[in-house]
């Protein structure tokens, strides 16, 4: 019985020792299970430390790209402004060099002819092609009746060109004064009113003033003035008339002259027998 008890002692130590061991395991086992799940919110929580810092990264980085782009097109639109107001610029120039170019031309033919009527048509030329002019009338003064009288016209009937004492109305008033006078609403180009034009610029030489250019209408392209138009009209004033009071001089000189020779050259015929 002795052997029996200790073969019983024996076998509940080792059920016992076996008890403990599946014990031990389960609790092993459960603390692998509290360690993976430990360990799988730790990599979660890395995974998602790592997604912010990315995603803020990005963010900043997003956000920096945008400022960036915002500065590119501002910067491109100052730029565009700029070309625009260049190639402005660029075309006014061009436009105002033509015209210059123009202006050398028609005063190179001006100062090429001492014929009056060829430097009146050339005149009328310019005011037409430089100008833009569709009605108006050269007037000169005329030193023995002391008024301006019509010498050409453009779109006019010379008889409905008006004779103006100095000092009467808009021309006289320019002739007497020496300024160019410009009407400030253009409207008045509609009704054509001989003593009234949009623009009269006087002719003068040096201070004297020998005549004006009365423009009564524009071309139908042609709405108002420019910065160069004004400047064309001073040096069209100064131009023509050099050129109409040199040719008039020449023509009046070349006729006495005419006449004069005419008259020598019946002194010097023999007399009939």
């Amino acid at each position: 019985m002795d052997k029996e008890s200790s073969y019983a002692n024996k076998a509940d130590e080792f059920i016992q020792m076996f008890k403990k061991g599946e014990e031990f395991t389960k609790d092993l086992l459960k603390e692998n299970e509290k360690l993976r799940f430990r360990i799988a919110q730790l990599e979660e929580a890395i995974a998602q430390s790592v997604d912010e810092a990315r995603t803020k990264l990005y963010e900043d980085r997003i956000r920096l790209l945008e400022q960036e782009l915002t500065s590119f097109k501002e910067k491109f639109t100052q730029v565009e402004m700029e070309n625009k107001d260049f190639a402005s610029k660029y075309l006014e120039v061009e436009e105002e060099n033509n015209n210059l170019a123009n202006l050398y031309v028609a005063s190179y033919q001006l100062h090429s002819t001492l014929d009056f009527s060829e430097v009146l048509r050339i005149v009328v030329e310019i005011v037409i092609n430089l100008i833009g002019a569709e009605k108006f009338a050269i007037l000169l003064m005329d030193d023995k009746t002391n008024e301006l009288i019509s010498v050409a016209t453009e779109g006019i009937p010379p008889e409905d060109t008006p004779r103006v004492k100095i000092g009467e109305g808009i021309i006289g008033k320019v002739t007497k004064e020496g300024e160019s006078y410009f009407a400030e609403d253009l409207s008045a180009m509609n009704t054509f009113n001989p003593f009234e034009p949009i623009v009269c610029i006087p002719l003068k030489i040096k201070e004297h003033v020998i005549g004006v250019i009365s423009i009564y209408k524009l071309l139908t392209q042609k709405s108002g003035f420019s910065n160069v138009d004004y400047e064309l009209f001073n040096l069209l004033a100064g131009h023509a008339a050099t050129a109409v009071f040199s040719s008039r001089l020449y023509t009046q000189s070349e006729r006495k002259l005419t006449t004069i020779q005419s008259f020598l050259d019946l002194l010097k015929e023999k007399p009939r027998k």
